[in-house]
């Protein structure tokens, strides 16, 4: 799931669910909630193309939703299994820990963040 359908999501069923009212009063109540403004707010409604959603704001629409990004879900449980492999090998040889670990990036499928 993009950025931008995560948040039409997390804005049509969680910030401003059906009850609220209208579509217009519902983008209204999700762009308070957020601090967004109307438009910025009706343009994630919608889902428009033209748009992306900075870091900063994904964080405010999961801590006003209480929805996690499903990518950063991911990442943290990857990164909780290498924390955990890297436990286990904690008392070896740090350039055999440093080739694990990048083995199991590598077999995920996850980058180098540095």
């Amino acid at each position: 799931m993009s950025t931008i359908a995560f948040c039409q999501h997390a804005l049509r069923r969680e910030i401003a669910p059906p009850s609220v009212g209208s579509v217009q009063t519902r983008i209204a109540t999700a762009a308070r909630s957020l601090g967004w403004s109307y438009t910025r707010t009706r343009d994630a409604w919608y889902a428009d193309p033209r748009i992306s959603i900075r870091p900063e704001e994904l964080f405010r629409v999961e801590a006003v939703s209480g929805l996690v990004y499903q990518a950063r879900q991911e990442v943290r449980k990857n990164d909780d299994a290498i924390a955990r492999a890297t436990a286990l090998l904690g008392g070896e040889d740090a350039h055999l820990v440093r080739s694990i670990v990048a083995a199991v990036r590598s077999a995920l499928g996850i980058r180098n963040r540095a």
